[in-house]
């Protein structure tokens, strides 16, 4: 599997795509292409963090706020429609809107994904900004019931040694941050998803998993939500029609993932308390 590095440049292709050939009114003489126009180079990633950043610092009130997703790209995607890189294909964005999007009150979630991410940066998006860090929890008025975390999967690339051990240590911390910032707030653990290499899942995806859910247990007012196995076949193997790549969720990935998510919320678990550790 080719390490989710390769998605940078994907972006910056999507993003330049977008942009118009011709603007209104320009002349014959005028360029027709981006690629004769000065342009600045903007990842995808980047112009998430910003927008993710405007939307902290402008919103007028982030108290309808009940729902926090943390993650990587798989938790960002619930926010594309139209998958830029592979026509005729879709992502979450739909979805989203149906349930989390705010006609459900009690559901109404803020999407702090970021694709690329690794863990460390997750770490850093989290610390306050008094203490050189992003300070994406720093506003008072956003205090969510649950913080749901899916984190891990970018870090098997070019991985620390071994890479199990630093996944599930650096999921720990961003949960121990999570818990710190908001202490009030239920933590909500996923499942890494599968992916389609047997092997890695096998000898990292379900080892971390299993840990995960070992942690959860340890914690007050933390959950452990195991989503990998509606994402397989009888087999154990990925089912393909549930991702548009090797990793991402479908639409039809999303949807399976959000009737996961809205029943447990419907079903209120009683957390327990700790077992200890």
């Amino acid at each position: 599997m080719k390490s989710l590095n390769i998605w940078t440049g994907l972006y910056a292709v999507a993003l330049a795509a977008t942009l118009p050939t011709i603007a209104q009114g320009q002349t014959p003489d005028a360029p027709r292409f981006v690629a004769e126009t000065p342009t600045p180079r903007v990842d995808y990633w980047q112009k998430r963090a910003s927008d993710i950043g405007q939307e902290l610092s402008t919103a007028q009130s982030l108290e309808p706020v009940r729902l926090v997703f943390v993650g990587d790209s798989i938790t960002d995607f619930w926010h594309l429609d139209a998958n830029p890189w592979f026509p005729g294909l879709y992502c979450g964005w739909s979805v989203w809107n149906e349930s989390f999007g705010g006609a459900v009150p009690q559901h109404k979630a803020l999407n702090l994904g970021v694709s690329g991410d690794r863990i460390e940066h997750v770490l850093h998006r989290l610390l306050p900004a008094a203490q050189g860090g992003e300070g994406w929890l720093d506003r008072p008025d956003l205090q969510p019931d649950t913080l749901f975390v899916m984190l891990g999967i970018n870090n098997s690339f070019d991985a620390e040694k071994p890479a199990t051990t630093s996944i599930i240590k650096g999921v720990e911390a961003v949960v121990a941050r999570l818990r710190e910032r908001r202490p009030k707030a239920r933590i909500v653990i996923q499942s890494l998803l599968p992916t389609e290499d047997a092997v890695k899942n096998r000898d990292l995806v379900m080892p971390v998993n299993a840990a995960l859910r070992t942690h959860a247990a340890t914690q007050a007012n933390t959950v452990f939500l195991d989503l990998y196995p509606s994402f397989v076949d009888d087999s154990g193997a990925q089912r393909r029609v549930l991702f548009n790549d090797a990793l991402h969720p479908s639409r039809e990935g999303y949807r399976v993932w959000r009737d996961r998510l809205v029943a447990f919320l419907n079903a209120a678990p009683e957390v327990k308390a700790p077992s200890g550790g």
